[in-house]
């Protein structure tokens, strides 16, 4: 089980609008998909995003190339850009028992809420994963 982080480069946006949220969500449900990835939780931000998964590590590094190539290829497309839209490659930390794996779980969940973008989770479209109702 990974707790995974990837920022854009230079901490620059990797979403500026509805419509490149709605393409990061589809890619994240194809990867999911296509590397049987289990995802526990799940937030898109404006310049990073969160992702709670249980699969292999292989899985996961295959999964992410897909998420990461996708959407950087749209988003270069859309906004006539070159070059790298990610910081590096990805961040991936094994989360070690269930107290962890809550704590890690709450804290996705309200990254939007600490970032003042909105008042509670349940009011941030862009996040979701199998434990949301339960946390809620």
């Amino acid at each position: 089980m990974y707790h995974v982080t990837t920022r854009g480069v230079a901490q620059q946006d990797i979403v500026r609008d509805d419509r490149d949220r709605q393409f990061f969500c589809r890619q994240l449900d194809r990867a999911r998909r296509r590397h049987h990835w289990l995802v526990y939780a799940w937030c898109l931000m404006t310049n990073h995003y969160h992702l709670v998964v249980v699969c292999d590590l292989d899985r996961l590094s295959r999964g992410m190339h897909l998420l990461k190539f996708r959407h950087a290829q749209m988003f270069n497309a859309r906004y006539d850009r070159l070059g790298h839209l990610f910081q590096g490659r990805f961040d991936a930390r094994v989360i070690e028992g269930d107290e962890h794996f809550i704590t890690v779980c709450e804290y996705v969940f309200d990254n939007p809420v600490r970032a003042g973008l909105c008042d509670g989770r349940t009011d941030w479209p862009w996040l979701g994963g199998e434990l949301l109702t339960d946390l809620s």
